[in-house]
């Protein structure tokens, strides 16, 4: 949601490098950095309030009114960048950047698509694909869309939809190529591959028979041609 803003309360941290973060994330505290204005300042928060600030309405988009060490005065700031253990899933640092909130920023958002299930290609047995799920855009930090949606319940087989088919709240500009494909659906696949292992089944099959094999049943043919199923009787000398 658009506007949403929400008080995060951090402490500044004095000592610094690897030893001090290991300690820091073991009493459940997320480093971090704050820039600004000026130089950044070494910042750690409680991983629960840190999490509290960004599942809120705004999600990661919300505008973080940052307070450091209870001082009372905030800094109005964006999550820029984060790092997540890939293990147990906890974030290990945090980028945040002071902005000012009459000037635009540049962010990052998902494209959700909807209507899928009403589309008449998805009904034929299209496959409905989404190459682009992220795309750039320009606003006020308190005019940045958590997520921008795509109307897909129009799409034929063989339909596509780009960037430029998406609509965007006023004040928000999109800084992708606007032909950029975002949704297809493509034809449903047909069992042409099915038809062609049979033929080449049915290939290999004749390729094993040998020519002029007795098929199973029959008579079997002569050892040698010309002998006598009785035996050969020889030549009497007179």
């Amino acid at each position: 949601m658009a506007g949403e803003r929400t008080k995060l309360i951090v402490k500044q941290r004095e000592n610094l490098g690897s030893p001090e973060t290991r300690r820091l994330r073991k009493q459940g505290l997320v480093p971090g950095v704050l820039y600004g204005r000026g130089e950044p300042v070494a910042i750690c928060v409680e991983e629960r309030e840190l999490r509290r600030a960004l599942t809120g309405a705004g999600g990661l988009h919300s505008i973080l009114d940052v307070e450091i060490d209870g001082k009372g005065s905030t800094h109005a700031s964006i999550l820029k960048d984060y790092q997540v253990d890939k293990l147990r899933g906890h974030v290990t640092h945090i980028d945040l950047h002071e902005v000012r909130l009459d000037q635009t920023i540049n962010a990052t958002v998902t494209v959700q698509l909807h209507g899928a299930d009403d589309a008449p290609g998805v009904r034929e047995g299209g496959v409905l694909s989404q190459p682009l799920r992220e795309l750039s855009v320009e606003a006020l930090p308190l005019e940045v869309p958590e997520h921008l949606d795509l109307d897909v319940s129009g799409m034929e087989v063989g339909g596509t939809l780009r960037i430029a088919d998406i609509e965007v709240p006023d004040g928000v500009t999109l800084l992708d190529d606007p032909e950029t494909v975002v949704a297809t659906v493509t034809a449903p696949t047909r069992e042409v591959a099915t038809e062609d292992e049979l033929d080449a089944a049915e290939a290999e099959a004749l390729e094993g028979e040998t020519p002029g094999e007795t098929p199973e049943g029959g008579a079997e043919a002569p050892a040698q041609p010309g002998a006598d199923a009785a035996g050969d009787q020889g030549t009497v000398e007179g």
